[in-house]
């Protein structure tokens, strides 16, 4: 299979030569080096656990390797399992898929007087070395000596959690057989809990700890950490992007990602989700592996944009994503839910507007997207109920609007349009960042990887379908709104949307010259649709020139302010094209 240039695990540069501690050996070393330059003769060690640690691996290395004289685990510091369970439950609910955001916080998991019992036992200890270790390590004893935070990309969380390798926050629940469910209470609760008490501690914290990589554990001063990713939103980045089967899933990310090809089809490519992607860290001696979203709870107004923050707070709210049906077979047919839905059922703030950019369209390509004219509403919500629970086929043709697509169509679904991409597409998925709220209301009778029924939710779908969305308002509102801008020397801008409904604004560029890019006060995701190779530079030289491939996402942090986008070819004819995303 023909190599591409495409980069799979892009890193960024840390200016610091400083070298981490790799393998638990160094890991262990560095922490009783740490734990003896405390001057107190009574040492506490806070050891911080984020959901998703291989518990029994990372304790077992620990204790072997670390001198302690007590050691003292924060599960047992906790209310008992039937406790949680109540206490999570109303934003767990029994739904497979969709829950409630959480309004827990990491104090409601322990008992009061547990807490109490191990400040009366710390306290009558004169000498030794303490060890405190898992989830709310420094909460249960507020003033430790030395803070270690054992971080973790959600992305590998979810990966341990189809192994059945990790428990949910409290819980001893990794043997449930479906997955999602543990999936569904990280994202609702445990992540929610954890990602706020990690805010909390940011200035406390003296190492990160890696163990996403379980056979190379790293340890890194946090210091040094925090001054990197200061760097980094002053300059552009990519995250990790992150491949995923499916069972539409198709073939062209095989090839053009340089992905494995004995898998059988690749669904989907996250490469612009910063809640579930990983940021690497270079390193003199290795790469180190940090939640990309730890980069928006650190520096979220030079990242973001200061009316991007005030609106949004310390969340990402654009997110890109490749959904691969070369191939393959059709996705879902779906719709999401509108802000005020979404607002009451699930406590999100804003819901998920998106638009598919197709970068790459095969012959007899489509697209569903809106609804045929003059369609009775009950009789299609009558038709998918009883195609759900297997009557007959649901006839998607009959009800929804099928439309050709060619590379290089930008297609816009602003909440609450039925849609769903047809086979022999590459869709550059381009919405706002809250992904796992999809209405599924048929899914051409098949059965996920796992070999059980996809979850279908025609109950919330009719409740949010915008009726009125038929073929003649979908083709005047939301097929290739294309508009000149702006054009010069070897380059031209164009507006491609997105709808007035959404806060996401999009740009196209075409270019064989350099192009210099004046950003609003907004962060900018872009993606390259065309051309081998391009750099993003600097016109004041303010960071070193940042180079991209096709179909690779990257980020422009909003303090940038302004950048350039240069071809890299040999021939001085070759275009590039560049889709960049915004906040209006």
């Amino acid at each position: 299979m023909p190599t591409t240039k495409f980069n799979k695990f892009p890193v960024v540069n840390s200016p610091y030569d400083t070298t981490i501690n790799l393998g638990w050996k160094a890991v262990t070393s560095q922490i009783n080096q740490s734990g003896s330059l405390i001057s107190n003769p009574k040492k506490v060690i806070a050891i911080e656990f984020y959901q998703g640690v291989l518990w029994e691996e990372v304790v077992e290395k620990i204790t072997n390797f670390v001198t302690f004289d007590t050691v003292i685990f924060t599960p047992d510091l906790m209310y008992p399992e039937s406790y949680i369970f109540d206490m999570v439950y109303p934003f767990v609910t029994d739904d497979r898929i969709f829950g409630v955001i959480t309004t827990l916080t990491i104090d409601q998991y322990f008992d009061p007087e547990k807490i109490k019992s191990l400040e009366a036992d710390v306290e009558n200890l004169n000498e030794g070395v303490i060890l405190i270790i898992g989830p709310g390590a420094a909460y249960v004893y507020p003033n430790p000596d030395l803070v270690i935070y054992a971080d973790m990309a959600r992305w590998e969380i979810q990966l341990r959690m189809r192994k059945h390798e990790v428990d949910n926050l409290g819980l001893h629940n990794r043997i449930i057989d479906d997955w999602m469910l543990m999936y569904k209470q990280g994202y609702f609760v445990d992540w929610r809990v954890l990602d706020l008490w990690k805010k909390k501690l940011w200035n406390r914290i003296d190492y990160f700890l890696d163990t996403n990589d379980r056979n190379q554990p790293k340890l890194v001063n946090a210091s040094v950490m925090v001054d990197t990713l200061e760097m980094v939103v002053h300059q552009p980045f990519s995250v990790v992007p992150f491949f995923d089967p499916g069972p539409w899933g198709g073939q062209w990310m095989k090839n053009q990602c340089n992905l494995d090809p004995e898998i059988e089809n690749y669904a989907w490519c996250f490469n612009c989700v910063p809640e579930e992607n990983s940021l690497y860290i270079q390193f003199a001696n290795g790469y180190f592996e940090i939640p990309s979203i730890n980069l928006v709870f650190l520096h979220p107004e030079a990242l973001l944009g200061e009316k991007v923050y005030a609106r949004f707070g310390d969340e990402f709210p654009i997110r890109f994503d490749f959904l691969d049906t070369v191939q393959g077979g059709n996705l879902s047919l779906q719709v999401h839910p509108l802000t005020h839905y979404i607002q009451k059922q699930f406590g999100m703030s804003y819901t998920q507007d998106e638009s598919y950019y197709i970068l790459h369209a095969e012959e007899n390509a489509k697209v569903y997207l809106g609804l045929n004219e003059n369609i009775d509403s009950a009789e299609m919500i009558s038709e998918l109920k009883g195609a759900q629970i297997g009557e007959h086929p649901f006839d998607t043709d009959k009800f929804v609007k099928a439309w050709p697509v060619k590379t290089h169509d930008h297609l816009l679904i602003p909440a609450g349009t039925v849609h769903c991409s047809g086979k022999n597409c590459l869709v550059l998925e381009i919405s706002s960042t809250p992904y796992i709220f999809t209405f599924k209301m048929w899914d051409w009778g098949r059965l996920g990887l796992d070999g059980k029924p996809r979850p279908i939710n025609i109950d919330h779908a009719q409740q949010v379908i915008q009726w009125d969305r038929v073929e003649s308002w979908t083709k005047k509102n939301l097929i290739n709104r294309i508009e000149p801008i702006a054009s010069g020397d070897g380059w031209r801008e164009e507006k491609t949307g997105l709808h007035e409904l959404e806060f996401i604004e999009t740009r196209r560029f075409w270019f064989t010259n350099e192009v210099i890019v004046e950003m609003t006060d907004s962060v900018y995701v872009g993606c390259v649709i065309k051309g081998e190779e391009l750099s993003i530079e600097s016109p004041s030289h303010d960071f070193e020139p940042f180079i991209v491939r096709y179909a690779e996402t990257f980020i422009v942090p909003a303090s940038v302010q302004r950048f350039i986008l240069k071809p890299i070819s040999n021939n001085p004819t070759d275009e590039c094209g560049v889709i960049l995303a915004f906040v209006r």
